[in-house]
Order: structure tokens, then C-alpha cells, then sequence
């Protein structure tokens, strides 16, 4: 069983800038990744990403900023009293991490504490963690995410069309679920608060996924850590977002977003990078008609589409409602 890990010294927030459009991208090997590594050895790999994580300012940073949107997404799910107090409390410790605790492996102590407030998570799009240092700090970043807001690892879903099978395996001794097939980010939360952790997705993979929970009910109850949806605003011409993904384009008048920190030595990891939220207050103030509208996204004409298809795409609801 694998140490739990060790609280950290937070820090004061930092003002950043509106970064660069990020570049595409990357998933060719690292230097010293081997292809033929064995579960052993990527799990080691994963460690040493950990230890390097969970000693940056970046961590630290980018989790004040995430206990800043859940403690205000708890609140508007009128979660049971005494929740927020023990769903964050990870999150706001005090003494200074052990890099050594940082071992990945199933989550000790799953039994959640009585009251508090279960989120699942699901992820999408980490790349191929076995070779590319930059899916590995991402897929660490998860991992140690799940860990301070006390989510099991069987409560959260892992998907990325590019696994190996190396891969798959690693994901299954971590306790994590890895999905079976690719549901191009279609997935309901079912009534439940879930948590999308998708860094550096396809811009079709968030406007499937708005689609899929497009109700004011479905929406308050999902958050997403991913591309910012500011910045997709800034960078698309308005009448290519309202053609090829209107359902962002709609959702913007009714979003908090708050971006991750800026550190030179995640700069192209986390990148361009938010902590998105839909307040009910701000749902509820869009126009009726914008709920009406329900169509079904194909990106047929669309162009430089960043997503892999599925071309026999169907439900995969009995790998969400299995656990």
C-alpha cells in the first residue's frame, strides 16, 4: 500500500498574464523513455513526476485556485453542512510536503468521511504518459488532484485514443477506470457533481461535452479543468465559434473561469489552462431559447477538427453506472 501523501505549504496567489495560443500539441518520446518499458518501470517514472510536482510553486498555486472554484461549487449544490470543510480540507494545510510520499498507487482509506460530498471525475485526453514527459506531469497532476479532494480512484474515468496497452495497464494498478471506447467527450454527469480534467483537449471534446449536460440542472454540477474558454474566445472568429461550436459560444455569458498558474517550469504543461464553473445564478439569465436548442454537434464542415473520431460511437453508459 502506497503512503498517503504528505501536505504541502500553500502560497499566495499570483497575478499572470493572459498566455500565448498555446502550440500543438506534443506527444513524441522523451529522451529517456524506452518503449518497451515494463509497468515497473512507468510507474517510476510517475514517482519522480510527483516528487517534482508536489515540490513546485505551480502545485501549490494551481491547487488555491481550484479549492477556490469547488468551495464555491459546493455552495450552490447546497452539499451537506460540514462538507466544505471536509471535502477541502487537503487543500489548505500547512506544513511542507514530503516528496517522498509521492508514490502512486491505490487511494488509502477510500470509505469516504459521513456527510461529505462525493464528486466523480473523469478525464480525458493525457496523452501518452509512458513516453512524453508532458502527459506524464499531466496524468501526475490527476493523480494528485484526486488525493486532496478525497476521490477514489475507482470514481474517476480515464480515456485517451492514443493509450498503448503499457499504458491501460499502468492506469488499471493505478485504481483508476479506464474506459472502453471513445465517447468523443459525450458524457452526462447523471445528476452528479462530476469534475472533467481535460488539459490541452480538442475544441470539439468541450462543446460535446457542454451538449451532453446542456440543462442549467446538468451544467451546475460539472466543472472543468481545461483550455480556457476565454481564451478560445479571444482566439476564433465569432462566427467560426457559433458554427462549429456553439454550445461554448452560448455558455460563455454564464461562466467563472479562473486560469492556473504561470510557472516557467510547467510552461508547457498546463499552459492556457482554467478552472471552469457555471453559477445557476448566471444559467438561469439566459435566454429560454438557448435551452431549446439541442442539436447535435458533427463538425462535418469543420476544419483542422482536433478530436479522433469514433466511428461507431454508442453508449458506453454501463462503464459510467458500473461503479
Amino acid at each position: 500500500m502506497a503512503a498517503a501523501l504528505e501536505p504541502w505549504q500553500t502560497a499566495a496567489p499570483r497575478r499572470r498574464r493572459r498566455s500565448a495560443p498555446r502550440p500543438a500539441r506534443q506527444r513524441g518520446p522523451d529522451p529517456e523513455a524506452d518503449p518497451e518499458a515494463d509497468c515497473g518501470v512507468v510507474l517510476l517514472r510517475i514517482r519522480e513526476a510527483g516528487k517534482d510536482l508536489l515540490l513546485s510553486d505551480f502545485w501549490s498555486l494551481a491547487l488555491e485556485t481550484i479549492s477556490s472554484c469547488l468551495t464555491k461549487h459546493l455552495e450552490q449544490l447546497k452539499a451537506p453542512e460540514g462538507t466544505l470543510a471536509e471535502a477541502l480540507r487537503n487543500l489548505h494545510l500547512d506544513s511542507s510536503p514530503d516528496a517522498s510520499a509521492a508514490t502512486p498507487g491505490p487511494t488509502p482509506g477510500e470509505t469516504p468521511v459521513p456527510g461529505t460530498c462525493r464528486w466523480k471525475c473523469v478525464c480525458y485526453g493525457v496523452g501518452n504518459f509512458a513516453t512524453c514527459v508532458t502527459a506524464r506531469h499531466q496524468l501526475t497532476f490527476l493523480l494528485l488532484f484526486l488525493e486532496k479532494c478525497q476521490i477514489p480512484r475507482r470514481h474517476c474515468w480515464v480515456y485517451d485514443p492514443l493509450f498503448s496497452q503499457l499504458e491501460i495497464a499502468v492506469l488499471n494498478s493505478l485504481g483508476v477506470t479506464v474506459l472502453s471506447e471513445n465517447e468523443e467527450g459525450r458524457r452526462s454527469v447523471g445528476g452528479e457533481p462530476t469534475v472533467f480534467y481535460m488539459p490541452h483537449c480538442g475544441t470539439a471534446l468541450y462543446n460535446n461535452l457542454l451538449w451532453s449536460n446542456w440543462s442549467v440542472d446538468a451544467l451546475a454540477k460539472v466543472l472543468i479543468i481545461g483550455n480556457s474558454f476565454r481564451g478560445l474566445e479571444e482566439r476564433l472568429l465569432a462566427r467560426i465559434l457559433q458554427k462549429n461550436y456553439p454550445y461554448i459560444a452560448k455558455i460563455l455569458k454564464a461562466l467563472e473561469e479562473l486560469e492556473l498558474p504561470e510557472t516557467s517550469q510547467y510552461a508547457d504543461v498546463f499552459n492556457d489552462t482554467s478552472v471552469h464553473w457555471f453559477p445557476v445564478q448566471k444559467l438561469q439569465q439566459l435566454p429560454t431559447d438557448t435551452w431549446a436548442f439541442r442539436e447535435e454537434p458533427d463538425y462535418q464542415d469543420c476544419e483542422d477538427l482536433e478530436i479522433i473520431r469514433n466511428q461507431t460511437r454508442g453508449p458506453s453508459a454501463a462503464d459510467w453506472n458500473s461503479r
